[in-house]
């Protein structure tokens, strides 16, 4: 049986690699392609992502997944610039926005985690 450990890596490469397949597809106006798929996209990347935050991100983890995630999740909220790059702008504004939709449930949790750990310092 595989451990935490191997079901968290499996989940974020499988969570990075749908996110860019989804959003190459989508840049490509492809989405049709995934037929009914396609909706649940969305919903694949945020489980993933709670996994990967659950079971990878561990506690002297935290700081630099949290500065790493809110970077992140900063490229799609000023995102529509990418969409200006001839050729390539569409390909990485889906690619990103997938990205985001993926490593946002993943920061929640580790967010949460960290402050239930400090939270419990301070109790004892």
């Amino acid at each position: 049986m595989a451990s935490q450990q191997q079901i968290g890596s499996y989940a974020f490469l499988i969570g990075v690699a749908v996110a860019i397949i989804a959003g190459v597809l989508y840049g490509a106006g492809q989405t049709g392609m995934l037929g009914q798929a396609a909706g649940w996209i969305p919903l694949i990347l945020v489980v993933l992502g709670i996994v990967v935050g659950f079971l990878n991100i561990k506690d002297k983890e935290t700081d630099k997944f949290l500065i790493a995630s809110l970077a992140l999740l900063a490229v799609p909220a000023t995102g529509l610039w990418l969409n200006q790059i001839p050729m390539v702008g569409v390909y990485l504004l889906g690619i990103v926005g997938n990205v985001a939709v993926f490593v946002a449930p993943a920061a929640l949790i580790v967010a949460l985690k960290a402050i239930y750990a400090l939270a419990s310092e301070q109790v004892n």
